[in-house]
């Protein structure tokens, strides 16, 4: 069975107790964001998810994000979150103040994973780490349909839905090396950096084909650090570098599909 998936069903089970019992609601209608910045990305992005019955078309187009060395793209994987307050978190969510908003000092304000918006593939909860079917590289698009379940379209509905791009640049995050190189809150196998949010926000209702202005504030400053950090590409995975000390091969695992 695929690694990733069970390092990543403990931090899941959490969100699928919070959302067990969610009311299905008719959620039919166009969902929108113009993603905000976490984390000291200096990446943009824009999704829309447009609803029909149980069928989500994802629309999702990303640009500058982490990039990587010698021809192996960085790997970002990307989920649809709920359950929560529907919220992006802001810099008072860092909690142990390393520089870093983790995924789970930013479960109370977006909850749990819904979907997860893969390439192609499954798109459930236990592809959350699925890095084959990740978005590749620093600039991507992604757009696909697929079976949404009733907790999602409720969430939809109540305006509480936030997407998530994760997968942050080591030049830019405003932490020390050692802080972006610790284990991943998801996979202790993974450098926490490279599970940290870095685009945000939240899904909603507009007018198909209407992008809203702007995304949730997510109050993130984008800072540039001065740590020597740096990414390269080794035996078909990424591995992040840090000079403070530590390397985390980010390898890539072939998807059961």
């Amino acid at each position: 069975m695929n690694k990733m998936r069970l390092l990543a069903a403990p931090a899941l089970a959490i969100s699928a107790v919070a959302l067990a019992g969610a009311p299905a609601m008719a959620a039919d209608g166009s969902y929108s964001s113009t993603l905000g910045q976490l984390n000291g990305t200096t990446g943009t992005g824009t999704v829309t998810v447009d609803v029909v019955g149980d069928q989500a078309t994802v629309n999702l187009q990303v640009s500058g994000l982490a990039e990587t060395f010698q021809g192996a793209p960085y790997p970002h994987v990307q989920h649809i979150h709920g359950g929560a307050a529907g919220v992006c978190p802001t810099p008072a969510a860092d909690t142990n103040a390393d520089g870093i908003i983790s995924v789970t000092e930013s479960a109370p304000g977006y909850g749990g994973i819904l979907a997860t918006v893969t390439t192609s593939g499954p798109t459930t909860p236990a592809e959350a780490l699925n890095l084959q079917l990740a978005g590749q590289g620093g600039s991507y698009v992604i757009q696909r349909t697929f079976t949404v379940d009733a907790t999602t379209l409720a969430e939809l509905e109540a305006g509480r839905a936030v997407f998530n791009v994760h997968g942050l640049d080591p030049a830019t995050t405003p932490s020390t090396a050692e802080a972006f190189n610790a284990p991943s809150d998801l996979d202790p196998a993974l450098p926490a950096g490279a599970t940290a949010p870095a685009l945000c926000g939240t899904l909603l209702k507009t007018q198909v084909g209407a992008l809203p202005s702007g995304g949730a504030n997510t109050g993130a400053v984008v800072e540039t650090s001065s740590t020597s950090v740096g990414m390269i590409a080794l035996g078909g995975g990424l591995v992040l570098a840090a000079a403070a000390g530590g390397t985390y091969a980010v390898r890539r695992h072939h998807a059961k599909v």
